[in-house]
Formats: C-alpha cells, sequence, structure tokens
C-alpha cells in the first residue's frame, strides 16, 4: 500500500500527531522518512477537506523545531562518544565520512548549516546533534532551527497543497509522481553528500594512517 492510501484511512488529528512525531524523531537524530510522510500528507490535504494544511504545517514546523532542540541538547551532553555510539547504531548514517562532512560544512557556514540543512535530507538528521556536540552558542542554533524549520515545513506543506488544488484531477490518477519526486531528490542528495563523505573519510583515514606512522 501506497503511503498516501494508508495515510487515507487514519484521522486527521492522528495525521496530524504522525507528521509532528515522524518530522520529530528525524530531526532529533533517527532516521526515518519526514520528507515523504509531510509530502504525502500535504498532498492527501489538497485532495481531502478533512486536513487543515495550516494545521498540517504549524504540526510539521513544530515538530522539526522541537527535534531539533532535543537533538542538540543530546549532542551536548553527550559528546563525540555518542557520534561512535551511533555510528555503531546506524553506519550508513553516521559513518566517519558523514560526521567529517557534515563537521566541514558546520566549520565553513556555522548557523547557516543548521538552516539549509534543513533542506538535505542527511544534514537534516545531523544538524541538532552535531551542533550541540560542537557546542553551537543555543542563541544561533534556535535561530537557525525556528526560520529553517518553519521556511522547510511550512513551505513544503504550502507548495505540494497548491500544486495539488490546482491539478487536483490530475494527482488522484499519478498522485505517485508525487512520492516519486519526492524521493529522487532525497536519494539525489544523498548521493551526493554520500560521495563527498567517502573523499572526506578517506582523508580521515590518511591523517590516521601518517598520526600512526609518526
Amino acid at each position: 500500500m501506497h503511503v498516501q492510501e494508508w495515510l487515507e484511512t487514519v484521522p486527521a488529528v492522528s495525521i496530524y500527531l504522525l507528521v509532528g512525531l515522524v518530522i520529530g524523531l528525524e530531526s532529533l537524530g533517527i532516521p526515518l522518512p519526514g520528507e515523504i510522510i509531510l509530502v504525502s500528507s500535504a498532498l492527501l490535504a489538497s485532495q481531502h477537506g478533512e486536513i487543515d494544511p495550516f494545521i498540517l504545517g504549524a504540526c510539521a514546523s513544530a515538530g522539526a523545531i522541537i527535534g531539533d532542540s532535543i537533538g542538540y541538547a543530546i549532542g551536548r551532553k553527550g559528546g563525540r562518544p555518542l557520534l561512535a555510539w551511533l555510528g555503531g547504531k546506524f553506519p550508513r548514517h553516521f559513518s566517519e565520512g558523514h560526521i567529517a562532512t557534515a563537521e566541514r560544512s558546520f566549520e565553513k557556514w556555522g548557523m547557516w548549516a543548521v538552516f539549509f540543512g534543513r533542506f538535505v535530507a542527511l544534514l537534516r538528521i545531523f544538524a541538532g546533534p552535531l551542533a550541540g556536540v560542537l557546542r553551537m552558542p543555543y542563541w544561533k542554533f534556535l535561530i537557525a532551527n525556528v526560520l529553517g524549520g518553519i521556511l522547510w515545513a511550512g513551505g513544503t506543506t504550502a507548495v505540494i497543497y497548491y500544486v495539488g488544488i490546482v491539478a487536483e484531477s490530475w494527482l488522484k490518477r499519478f498522485s505517485w509522481l508525487g512520492l516519486v519526486l519526492a524521493v529522487l531528490i532525497g536519494l539525489t542528495s544523498m548521493l551526493v553528500l554520500k560521495r563527498k563523505a567517502a573523499k572526506a573519510q578517506s582523508a580521515v583515514r590518511e591523517v590516521e594512517t601518517v598520526g600512526a606512522a609518526e
């Protein structure tokens, strides 16, 4: 069953809670398909009047902001041992290369890495915990977190909702294209980051090898 078909069987209140929870957990640092759930729910809202897009966007934004804040607190308390533990639990997402890539982004862009990271699948998982581990000042993190969360969650909801309204009859027949597009965008961003992470991981290993030889 497609995600959207499953969501059609769920009450509106449950969809609001589901979207907020999944996006919150993803922002906290747990790899979950938050973007796919949000796109599917917004598309469903455009076709069914029971789901209010404003409430949906608000729940998604709240989940993103709260989840990132919890992730920041956990990262600040856990430090680098937390990243090592996450690497053991989720090696595909928290490998040394991925962490090195994310760290370079934070060093280069600072709080903007949190803001723009909201729009990239892999960085969306990293942003909160890594900002805490690197001890970014909380006020900077909070500003970027709130602005990025509202723009990403609210913007995604609005765009998908209004596209669904304009082309409702077409989307009803080919609604799976919306999900395919979301998946392709997510996969493309992950592949780009994976390639960069592989290079970063090689660099880390070379440094470690040189250090050990000395």
